[in-house]
């Protein structure tokens, strides 16, 4: 039997997701009728939402079809170079990743160095990031959220201040959004989580 917060992901899941395209190819995909005429005559439209799983009447076994065929595509690195002009940007920038990092970490009692030791990133690499020499990957913000036990709201900031946010067309975002609102940051629920929707690229240390 799946655990509570497994089906509990699910129902969450089919309510977010919103890659309409790939929902439309499952087999069994019902389109549903989003026009709708009032009794005036006039015409309405619902929100696109209703295209999302949670409104199918089998979303359950369309979700199973959807996670068997899933494989891990939000890879990418953990980091990237800042180019001049954005160095140059930063100097006088007070809102930068870098500069705003730690004062996020500290809502959760974190430090840099304590966030560091959780992160399968090399020393050199963590400390480019935390020092502003480079710009973190989506991935490594993601990953710093959930072995930090962030609150969703400076879990939402660090992504601006990375120039990111959340995705509800990705299953990566849609998987640790629910983490996030749910806190469950239990390793070893959060790990079967990530597992379930094959999300496999985070760099997130062993035992974090």
């Amino acid at each position: 039997m799946k655990e509570t917060y497994l089906e509990a992901l699910d129902e969450f899941f089919a309510a977010h997701y919103s890659d309409y395209i790939k929902l439309a190819a499952l087999e069994g995909y019902r389109r549903p009728e989003l026009l709708t005429v009032d009794r005036d005559g006039n015409i309405g439209r619902k929100d696109s939402s209703f295209l999302r799983l949670i409104h199918q009447a089998d979303w359950q076994k369309l979700l199973e079809t959807f996670k068997a065929g899933l494989t891990d595509t939000a890879f990418a690195f953990s980091f990237r170079y800042r180019k001049f002009r954005e160095a140059w940007r930063d100097l006088s920038d007070k809102h930068t990743f870098s500069k705003m990092l730690p004062g996020i970490l500290a809502h959760s009692n974190e430090t840099t160095e304590s966030a560091g030791k959780k992160l399968s990133l090399l020393p050199e690499v963590w400390d480019g990031i935390v020092k502003g020499k480079f710009y973190p990957e989506k991935n490594t913000v993601l990953a710093i959220a959930l072995v930090c036990r962030l609150r969703p709201e400076d879990t939402n900031a660090l992504l601006v201040y990375s120039g990111y946010s959340f995705d509800l067309s990705s299953v990566r975002d849609v998987v640790v959004e629910y983490l996030l609102e749910r806190e469950l940051f239990n390793p070893e629920m959060r790990d079967k989580c990530l597992k379930e929707y094959r999300i496999e690229n985070l760099p997130i240390a062993k035992g974090a």
